[in-house]
């Protein structure tokens, strides 16, 4: 390369990192409690490293935020946390830019649909 066109190390790691942060995918996410009239509502975004994190508020005003990762290209694991004290895991089937899920809050099943 000629001398002054190279780029140097940090500035490639910041458009390596900008890069990656441009490659995600922010999608709806709705669901509710099986036995409760309580509903949930928010997004999930997913990231290009196959890993994501969720945010969504129910009909009684809780606000839950978990994380996900991808296990396969179609199937995936999480956590939620509640900012009543409720949390579990839960698990997904996607399409890429449809999917739906289930888990555990507490000790109530919930159930969710995300996507178009």
């Amino acid at each position: 390369m000629r001398k002054g066109i190279a780029m140097k190390p940090p500035a490639l790691c910041l458009l390596v990192a900008l890069a990656l942060t441009a490659c995600s995918q922010t999608l709806p996410v709705r669901g509710q409690l099986q036995e409760s009239s309580e509903t949930f509502h928010g997004s999930a975004t997913g990231y290009v490293g196959g890993y994501g994190d969720l945010q969504v508020r129910s009909s009684r005003g809780t606000v839950c935020k978990g994380e996900f990762v991808y296990e396969t290209r179609r199937f995936g694991r999480g956590i939620v946390n509640c900012d009543d004290g409720r949390s579990g895991p839960f698990q997904f089937s996607s399409t890429g830019s449809y999917g739906n899920g289930w888990g555990d809050l507490g000790s109530d099943r919930f159930i969710f649909t995300f996507g178009h």
